[in-house]
């Protein structure tokens, strides 16, 4: 650790041990605020520390981690393989769909069926680049409140209020733009064929799915699940003070 970023982690501890009174042996409700921010177990003087930092600036300061968080994910799930690549949150084909892909694979129709997962993951990574925007917003509306909370919470408390307190807002937005790339990358034109083959075969039709909703839902407990991830690196992990806020609330 260069001089530099222990400065920082020094200011961030410091910072947390002022804004929360707590026993020497306690953990600070605030140790999530410079464990976000990739916080260490130096010492330093509170009091002279904390200066003219309030609340609200703590609060922006956190704001800022959730920016590098949500751009960190967004850039990772968006990426050529980020979804169709990533076991975690790799889209599968619907539930509805199972005994159908079982009878296409069955006749040697097994390609229509990687086309169409294929589509749905491209369609998702093409949407997951959208998405840092739509998390922006959500996080430019946090109130104070809403910011202690997330500080108060657990290693994955940012991520949980974004699912608990935007998750609908979020995906009124992000719906559309998942359904205009699928229509980009082609999955009505891989999903057609293939249900008008297997309705070829004899007693049997396809049921109806509602796929926009099927990759939407995807996309986002994809984005999410990275989310969660990329908040535990953050908080364990020392990271760059790229922003003037950043510099202000932990040092330089």
């Amino acid at each position: 650790m260069n001089r530099a970023q222990f400065a920082a982690t020094t200011s961030a501890f410091a910072l947390a041990s002022a804004l929360v009174a707590s026993t020497a042996s306690a953990k600070s409700p605030l140790d999530s605020l410079f464990g976000l921010f990739g916080g260490g177990n130096a010492g330093g003087d509170s009091a002279a520390t904390l200066g003219s930092l309030d609340a609200a600036t703590a609060a922006d300061g956190l704001r800022e981690a959730l920016r590098v968080g949500t751009e960190r994910a967004t850039a990772s799930t968006s990426s050529m393989d980020g979804f169709l690549g990533n076991a975690l949150i790799r889209i599968a084909m619907p539930e509805q769909l199972t005994t159908m892909t079982n009878a296409l694979r069955t006749v040697g129709l097994g390609a229509k069926v990687d086309e169409m997962e294929v589509a749905m993951n491209r369609a998702a990574e093409q949407a997951a680049g959208e998405a840092k925007g739509v998390f922006w917003e959500a996080i430019s509306t946090m109130t104070l409140d809403d910011a202690m909370g997330v500080l108060n919470g657990g290693e994955t408390a940012a991520t949980d209020y974004f699912r608990t307190r935007t998750s609908e807002s979020l995906r009124e937005k992000f719906s559309p733009i998942v359904t205009e790339k699928m229509q980009t990358v082609g999955l009505y034109n891989a999903y057609e064929p293939m249900v008008e083959r297997y309705n070829a075969l004899p007693f049997v039709t396809a049921p109806a799915v509602d796929l926009e909703t099927h990759v939407t839902d995807g996309a986002l407990d994809g984005l999410f699940t990275v989310l969660a991830d990329e908040e535990r690196k953050i908080r364990e992990d020392p990271v760059a003070r790229t922003s003037d806020i950043l510099k202000r609330v932990f040092g330089q």
